[in-house]
């Protein structure tokens, strides 16, 4: 039994961390997982491609989902790859999870709901210890596109949007640089939980791009991370700009005529800009492949 899915990758627009409610919009990076269904007792084997994705995150998930079927004599050879940085805050292990539990739900024959898949990838992420919160509004974004509005908390979608304009995010990546979650101290963001909420309750209004330069700005003074590239991108044209997670990635969102400016105006920061476009693609199945 052997399945395959592709999820996508997503920037933030609010970060769930200080209020446990929070927002992201996909792009079109992505992951791609293939799973063999096994006969070795809850085994999970992960094969990936960047040799640097924990293991933990890909056996929760295989063992919450196979909970879930009522199936525990079997296991799993898993094998991804993916075009996200790792640990930059651009949702390479909320991609990863979606992708891998698509895989095995397509290696199995079996389906689920959105509103009962996605407490399942939450609750894999926390058990691995991958996410704080469970990264619900990530998971969404990877899964379903376009940009999702979560109570990470309630583990419950809020809203979703597609985006009908064609717009890309210009993405600066800093050198040498990578923040991991289980290492991340949330208590540095306590301080701007009122200001973050506000940022919250501007994506509630649809003033996303307001929420995401908000949020971002909040967060780059939180972890003192430079909100040059994001003030950059916006005086570029872009229409938000931000910190995306925890860093230090800056995303910056703009219409197709102001991407050369954007890219140029981050660029002067050095690092890699990576240019990905707005996406509205849900996760990809294989039948079995």
């Amino acid at each position: 039994m052997k399945g395959y899915a592709k999820a996508f990758g997503a920037v933030s627009i609010v970060n769930a961390i200080a209020a446990c409610r929070g927002a992201a919009l996909g792009i079109d990076l992505y992951t791609e997982a293939h799973v063999e269904i096994t006969d070795k007792t809850q085994e999970v084997v992960l094969k990936s491609e960047n040799n640097v994705e924990d293991s933990s995150l890909a056996r929760e998930v295989f063992r919450i989902i196979a909970e879930r079927l009522g199936l525990t004599e079997v296991g799993a050879l898993i094998r991804t790859s993916s075009n996200i940085p790792v640990a930059v805050g651009l949702k390479s292990s909320s991609s990863s999870a979606v992708a891998i539990a698509c895989a095995v739900l397509d290696a199995l024959g079996a389906r689920m709901q959105d509103e009962e898949l996605l407490p399942l990838v939450a609750e894999a992420s926390l058990r691995s210890g991958t996410s704080i919160t469970g990264a619900m509004d990530d998971a969404a974004a990877c899964m379903l596109g376009g940009l999702v509005i979560t109570d990470n908390m309630r583990r419950k979608l809020l809203k979703r949007v597609e985006i009908r304009d064609v717009l890309y995010a210009v993405i600066h990546v800093p050198e040498r640089q990578r923040i991991f979650t289980r290492n991340f101290r949330k208590e540095l963001l306590y301080p701007m939980k009122r200001l973050i909420e506000e940022a919250f309750r501007l994506a509630l209004e649809d003033r996303y791009w307001d929420a995401m330069t908000l949020n971002g700005l909040l967060h780059a003074v939180a972890l003192s991370i430079p909100a040059e590239p994001a003030v950059a991108a916006l005086r570029a044209g872009a229409l938000g700009a931000g910190l995306s997670g925890t860093g230090p990635a800056t995303a910056a969102i703009c219409a197709e005529d102001k991407v050369d400016n954007v890219r140029e105006a981050m660029e002067e920061y050095g690092g890699t800009v990576i240019v990905a476009q707005v996406s509205n693609k849900r996760v990809v199945t294989g039948g079995g492949l």
